[in-house]
């Protein structure tokens, strides 16, 4: 039994403060392990942000940690000049080993000693000093490094400090001794688990869904800092980066393309297992019948990397070619995002589609987004393992979706995939598949089964389970992979009254030939043929769209 097992999970603008697809891995997670002791420590802004999750009991503490809130620990710096001359020797060999790649190797001795100067309450201050500022001017200005030519200002040293400042403050936390340290992204939610694993022995385990430093990169094309500090932020991410994948006891990635990244990035293959995200085929059950008018459907967190610039446009394309055809958008803009939603609704009345287009809101049942369409979509520029998704498929959709991340690996062949940023790839491939209604059906009968047979989450949470008691140095754990399911596991499914009443009847929408448009037409859509794996009832474990 893991009785007494403690594990710290690290979060960084996530669970429990708004809902995404990481949000809805870690509660998933939290709940699947209820004799497990969890403390959640969360990387938030300001430090105002409300808790938007229902912590279960197990949650014995969370505690979370403000990036941008008041400056932590002491206000002014030591009096004593060896303490001072041991701070500037350790935060120029850091900055060395951001600029010049000759010194990359330092990174991790310098963050070690930026740690210990953190945890004793004096990096904050120290790195508010004119000090600080003009020992990144000097660095800077050398004629060997990029940035001299550059011609960095002071103003771009004061920028680039104070974003380390704030980038650095979780050096500070201190997570319990007796606990597994298990980050949930790669990035600033390694920082304590590096500190307290070198300290204190804490194992340090890493789990990616998207890529960390890939959507750094993607970020910085549009912010307003100059080169110089772009240079040197992007630095830090990818020798953090780096130094994470070389020093966690395990690294767990939910999909192999992460895995690919991470072998690139520096981490040893024997110390990576993947461990798929996973969804409760219960929650998440048939969708039945399709709707009446031909409608696409998509659900998540509207958010630029989301790109619903490209599915508006997508729309647009398709529309023009099948005029009864809806998009309905299920999910919310969160906070830093509400004028990219203002632009989305503008964007879609410049094309003439606004009519077209249904802003839903967040639901809390999900799987009901996902039987509003005949089609799902996603348009991301930048994904791990979808659970909008997977979820889908668990609901008999089949799906649109673009080519990023671990997406072709989740759908394998029970929908389309295309290049992201092309919107005529996005509406072609949408067009195909409605006008198709039986490979449509055949589709979604096999994307149901391919989560039953890959991505449960029963398999998912005992994987964990296992990689905790493991870490955490249990006796007598060993690695056993979790047991495969079948389609048989969840037959019961098929006679819960929800199933029932959503399957029985409805219409089906199917394109006549000949140029008068698309007119719904009902034809039966009965129960799943026997061993097809059918629907239940019962709300979204999770509680809202990501």
């Amino acid at each position: 039994m893991s009785q007494g097992l403690h594990v710290t999970m690290l979060t960084e603008g996530t669970y429990p403060h708004v809902h995404g697809g990481v949000s809805t891995w870690c509660d998933q997670l939290v709940r699947g392990m209820p004799e497990v002791r969890f403390t959640v420590v969360s990387l938030t802004g300001s430090g105002r942000e409300p808790v938007t999750w229902e912590l279960p009991p197990n949650v014995r503490r969370h505690t979370p940690v403000p990036l941008w809130g008041p400056r932590p620990g002491r206000r002014h710096t030591p009096r004593r000049a060896a303490v001072r001359r041991r701070f500037l020797h350790t935060f120029e060999r850091f900055l060395l080993s951001l600029l010049d790649p000759d010194a990359h190797a330092d990174f991790g001795p310098a963050l070690d000693g930026l740690a210990d100067e953190a945890r004793a309450g004096r990096l904050a201050a120290a790195l508010r000093t004119e000090t600080a500022v003009r020992t990144l001017m000097r660095l800077w200005r050398r004629p060997a490094l990029p940035t001299a030519a550059a011609e960095p200002t002071v103003h771009d040293a004061l920028t680039a400090v104070d974003l380390l400042e704030h980038a650095l403050r979780p050096l500070a936390v201190r997570i319990p001794e007796d606990s597994v340290a298990h980050a949930v992204s790669s990035g600033l939610a390694t920082l304590p688990a590096l500190a307290a694993q070198r300290s204190d022995g804490v194992p340090f385990l890493l789990t990616e869904h998207g890529i960390y430093l890939r959507e750094r990169y993607l970020g910085y094309r549009t912010e307003a800092q100059r080169w110089p500090v772009k240079a040197l932020m992007l630095g830090f991410y990818r020798e953090l980066n780096t130094l994470g994948y070389e020093r966690a006891d395990l690294i767990t990635p939910c999909n192999r393309y992460n895995r690919r990244w991470e072998e690139r990035g520096g981490a040893l293959p024997d110390k990576i297992r993947t461990v798929y995200n996973g969804v409760d085929p219960l929650a998440f059950p048939h969708a039945g019948a399709e709707p009446s008018e031909p409608t696409l459907s998509w659900a998540g967190r509207i958010d630029p990397i989301k790109d619903l610039v490209t599915l508006i446009r997508a729309f647009a394309l398709a529309r023009a070619e099948l005029p009864a055809l809806r998009l309905r958008l299920f999910g919310g803009a969160p906070a830093g995002c509400e004028e990219y939603a203002t632009g989305l609704e503008k964007l879609a009345a410049e094309l003439g589609v606004a009519d077209g287009v249904s802003w839903e809101g967040r639901i809390s049942d999900v799987a009901r987004a996902y039987a509003a369409g005949h089609v799902v979509m996603l348009s991301s520029i930048s994904e791990g393992f979808p659970f909008s998704i997977i979820e889908a498929m668990s609901c008999g959709r089949t799906t649109v979706s673009t080519d990023v991340g671990g997406v072709r690996e989740a759908v394998g062949d029970t929908g389309l995939v295309v290049p992201p940023r092309e919107p005529e790839a996005l509406a072609a491939a949408a067009l195909e598949l409605l006008r198709d209604d039986v490979r449509r059906a055949e589709l979604g009968r096999r994307a149901r089964q391919r989560v039953v047979d890959l991505f449960t989450l029963r398999r998912s949470v005992d994987a964990f389970l296992q990689i905790y008691r493991e870490l955490a140095g249990t006796p007598g754990t060993v690695y056993d992979p979790p047991a495969v399911e079948t389609v048989a596991d969840w037959t019961r499914e098929l006679r819960d009254p929800w199933y029932q009443e959503h399957t029985a009847w409805g219409h089906h929408w199917s394109e006549p030939a000949g140029p008068a448009g698309p007119t719904p037409t009902c034809e039966p859509y009965g129960p799943c043929e026997p061993g097809e794996p059918g629907g239940a009832g019962g709300p979204a474990v999770h509680g809202g769209v990501r």
